[in-house]
């Protein structure tokens, strides 16, 4: 239970109808979870709209309901507190009930198309061998340090975010990493959240199907930045070409990372091989675990932020370098007949380009490279040409296959794929829906010493097929495969 009055204290509230109550129990969004004496906020969604349930809330016992569309009719045994944006509303709502949990602890928000999760993730594991209690809002999965707690989305609702970070607060945390989504910035799910670093990785083509156009998903990213205290740090990508866009009107103290020589953080590639990479960070040179160019901007944004943080710098390098990737971001698998078998998440064309050059610029060349990639279905349909064009413009064969078709047929995915390739290139190309057969059959195709990337689920462990999450573990499926 907790008094309405101070979670109410940062609320513009534009007019009350009825008695606010002294106290109220719990804060939901979700129409199906309000009891007696609830707090109920209408959110407008991108499906629903929740102010269609107001009348079941109230039926269920809601004694306040905070929504932007005050009833025609007052309905006497609720009381309604009307808000400009109930968006903003809930996250300071949230933030409220649960205390303010955020301020209590180094929150560190890492936004960007890729390597959100690679960042996040390592940041957990570095500071954690650096001795820290620590939390982690990802992809993957939320921690509260060694506790394992589902994720559902890349960044959770405002109330599941808040109520993280107190349990992560209650139990000595003392730094958090999340991941934060531009979804999660343009509906204002983490306005409240009081963050002490922001870091950007980069910007491409993604999610346009919620967006709409590639500048409303920059604006979207750069809002972060923009509402990010003085207090703070903004630590941004240098060498990409929106990076100096994320810090024009921060607050935050501003930082860049890069590899080109003129951030505040740089670092260059001495080796780069499948057994890790060599770099050259501030004289020190230094062997790390992870593969490739776009793992190296991901260790220069985790090494840029503990130093910014206050860490010492070589015993930063030196837990670093011990560090193994995040699961289902270049997930190598070696075959006994030495094929190689890489699991990476890429499901962005700029991600997959990343993955395909990392891999054409450490082969030799005398081996094959087959790529399977298939593209969500309900989903940005504009980069399923541009993702079958890059896997055929980088590799040897291509198999395109599903990924989560949701409610789309999936033949018309890969027809939407497919139209991306020129009649020269559709000679590398195999169309096979199943996603486990396509699996089966790459290895198939596949020679010693051949290397075959499976792309775009990564550290999934499902397929969504309508609305269903079907088991779909790829690791389980090669090995499974390998072994017969």
């Amino acid at each position: 239970m907790k008094m309405l009055n101070q979670i109410l204290s940062k609320i513009a509230i534009k007019k009350t109808l009825g008695e606010l109550p002294e106290s109220i129990n719990s804060i939901a969004f979700d129409s199906r979870s309000i009891s007696e004496n609830d707090l109920f906020v209408a959110i407008k969604g991108t499906q629903v709209d929740g102010h269609n349930f107001i009348n079941q809330v109230i039926d269920n016992g809601a004694s306040v309901v905070v929504c932007e569309d005050a009833p025609k009719e007052f309905l006497g045994k609720c009381c309604f507190i009307v808000v400009e944006d109930t968006n903003i509303a809930l996250e300071e709502l949230s933030s409220a009930y649960f205390d303010h949990p955020a301020a209590k602890l180094k929150l560190v928000g890492v936004t960007g198309t890729n390597g959100k999760t690679t960042t996040a993730s390592l940041l957990f594991d570095l500071y954690t061998e650096l001795g820290y209690d620590c939390g982690l809002l990802s992809t993957i999965e939320n921690r509260i340090k060694g506790k394992v707690v589902e994720a559902t989305h890349t960044t959770p609702d405002p109330i599941q975010i808040n109520k993280l970070i107190a349990e992560m607060v209650e139990n000595g945390v003392s730094h958090c990493f999340m991941e934060v989504s531009s979804h999660a910035i343009d509906q204002s799910r983490i306005s409240g959240s009081r963050f002490a670093l922001g870091i950007f990785t980069n910007i491409s083509h993604d999610h346009l199907d919620y967006h709409k156009t590639f500048d409303a998903y920059i604006k979207a990213k750069k809002k972060f930045f923009d509402e990010l205290p003085k207090t703070a740090f903004a630590l941004s990508n240098f060498d990409d070409k929106r990076g100096m866009v994320m810090l024009q009107n921060t607050k935050a103290e501003k930082h860049t990372y890069g590899l080109n020589g003129v951030a505040d953080f740089n670092c260059k590639i001495i080796e780069n091989q499948f057994d890790g990479l060599q770099l050259q960070i501030e004289h020190q040179s230094v062997w790390f675990k992870l593969i490739g160019k776009f793992n190296a901007y991901n260790l220069m944004a985790i090494y840029a932020t503990a130093v910014l943080l206050g860490e010492d710098k070589l015993e930063v390098l030196a837990k670093l370098s011990n560090l193994d990737t995040a699961e289902g971001r270049f997930e190598q698998i070696r075959t006994p007949n030495n094929i190689s078998v890489i699991i990476d998440y890429a499901h962005t064309p700029d991600a997959l380009k990343n993955v395909l050059s990392t891999i054409s610029s450490i082969r030799t060349g005398n081996e094959s490279l087959i790529t399977l990639v298939g593209a969500g279905g309900n989903r940005d349909a504009a980069k399923r040409p541009k993702m079958a064009k890059i896997a055929v413009d980088l590799s040897d064969r291509v198999i395109l296959t599903s990924d989560n078709p949701r409610f789309e047929d999936p033949e018309v995915i890969l027809e939407d794929m497919r139209k991306g390739v020129d009649a020269v290139g559709i000679r590398k190309v195999l169309s096979i829906t199943n996603r486990k057969e396509a699996i089966r059959t790459a290895i198939a195709l596949a020679n010693s010493g051949d290397i075959i990337l499976i792309a775009g689920k990564g550290h999934e462990k499902y397929q969504v097929i309508k609305d269903e999450k079907v088991p779909f573990d790829e690791k389980e499926i090669v090995n499974e495969l390998l072994k017969n």
